[in-house]
């Protein structure tokens, strides 16, 4: 007879501890990568990018291929250019969170023509106009944002990108519930 622990049995929780240990040892790398990356160590960061773009993990798999290409682009791979609208979309929003307004929009944009009317590049091309004070760019975007999703009406109001146009009557007529 298995001995059981609250229920499950020993194997089932040994697994879960495997699990977890996996989990923590890619969270980690990921994190001590992404350290390379901001203290701009690109082929470092992109040495644990690549090893953990494979990674069972697939939350982390998949933050660590679009980190990797942001490497690659850094590096000026060849293999640097986006794919897809998808990948210039990845590329855009990791420009946003390192504050580089310019370059977001630059691939957001770029990802809205392969992907014209796709409501989470609208929104983040509406976030990055924003942040930048393009007031009449980002509520145009804004406006085809909520259009395709109307959440996105109470997420701008919350969103601290949006702060800058907190107090433009069109923002608040867009974003206020009616």
């Amino acid at each position: 007879m298995r001995e059981t622990h609250g229920g499950r049995s020993a194997g089932g929780a040994a697994k879960k501890i495997q699990i977890d240990v996996q989990y923590l040892a890619a969270v980690n790398e990921f994190e001590t990568a992404v350290r390379h990356l901001r203290k701009q160590r690109f082929g470092k960061a992109k040495e644990i990018f690549e090893k953990l773009a494979s990674s069972p993990v697939r939350e982390v798999a998949a933050r660590s291929a679009v980190h990797l290409r942001f490497c690659d682009h850094k590096l000026g791979s060849p293999k640097a250019a986006a794919k897809s609208a998808e990948d210039c979309y990845s590329l855009g929003v990791f420009e946003m969170n390192a504050g580089r307004y310019e370059q977001a929009i630059e691939s957001l944009s770029k990802a809205d023509k392969m992907a014209p009317n796709r409501e989470h590049i609208r929104y983040a091309l509406a976030a990055a106009h924003a942040a930048l004070g393009n007031a009449a760019v980002a509520i145009e975007h804004l406006k085809a944002a909520i259009s395709f999703r109307p959440q996105n009406r109470a997420q701008a109001r919350l969103d601290p990108e949006f702060k800058t146009l907190a107090e433009d009557p069109r923002f608040r007529q867009l974003t206020n519930p009616s």
